[in-house]
């Protein structure tokens, strides 16, 4: 099973990006962050005339997640749980049911600036909510995946220039103690299990010829529960796609699973 994630950055802006990409990389099941658009609003007959089923939790303008399956799709939740009055649209889960049944977990982590203020403060909140849910995933001892763009450099090898996020909310220690203590509960960070060095970027910045000179971010992350990474055979990152016509300023990520 191939599951990827795709920080869109506006899924009607990007539509023929999209499709292509699906045509080309075949993924099983995708999440998408940033689709901005509301439920109605999403181009879900284009994606289901390629065999998708589609769920989405969308917000007019901002944010807004969906996942793709051409597998079945069970028991779909929207918003992440831990705090009923946040209406931001940055979480979607469903089971994915193929040989083995796979919880999937989509998620658009705030970006957290400006750093410190009140958005870094509910990148923070979020974050504990979020671990919340790792947790509850663990305890379930069963295959499940939480993907997505979290807006954390997890190490300084994950940009290429790392002295200049220094202060930034992607990349301030608050950031990262936060990404850590989710990540040693006992998740698997995908790529890094299959991908070690620097010079792995998902995400290039449209100003300042961040593509043509490389100056990209690694932000775009698979976490998998003990069960799913003993699944896990590959984990990729398709940066050509940042060079194709009208790209998102991110690329996918994939992982594939022996599900």
């Amino acid at each position: 099973m191939k599951i990827a994630s795709f920080n869109i950055n506006g899924v009607k802006a990007r539509i023929e990006a999209l499709l292509g990409w699906l045509d080309e990389a075949a993924p099983d099941v995708v999440v998408l962050q940033e689709i901005k658009s509301v439920d109605e609003g999403f181009p879900r007959e284009l994606i289901e005339e390629k065999g998708y089923n589609v769920e989405t939790h969308g917000q007019k303008g901002f944010n807004g997640v969906a996942i793709l399956s051409k597998l079945p799709l069970e028991d779909v939740t929207r918003g992440l749980p831990g705090d009923d009055s946040d209406e931001q649209a940055r979480w979607i889960e469903a089971t994915v049911v193929g040989e083995r049944a796979i919880r999937v977990c989509g998620l658009y982590l705030p970006n957290g600036n400006p750093a410190p203020g009140p958005k870094y403060d509910y990148k923070l909140a979020w974050m504990k909510r979020l671990k919340a849910r790792a947790e509850a995933l663990l305890a379930a001892e069963e295959p499940a995946l939480m993907a997505g763009d979290y807006n954390i450099i997890p190490q300084p090898e994950d940009a290429k220039r790392p002295e200049v996020w220094t202060e930034d909310a992607l990349f301030r220690p608050e950031s990262r103690t936060a990404w850590r203590e989710i990540l040693n509960l006992g998740f698997t960070e995908a790529f890094r299990a299959r991908q070690p060095g620097p010079g792995h970027y998902s995400f290039w910045d449209y100003q300042r010829g961040a593509w043509e000179n490389d100056d990209g971010i690694r932000i775009d992350h698979f976490l998998l529960t003990p069960q799913c990474a003993d699944l896990l055979e590959e984990c990729m990152i398709d940066r050509e796609v940042r060079a194709g016509n009208k790209p998102s300023d991110h690329v996918p990520i994939w992982v594939q699973l022996a599900a």
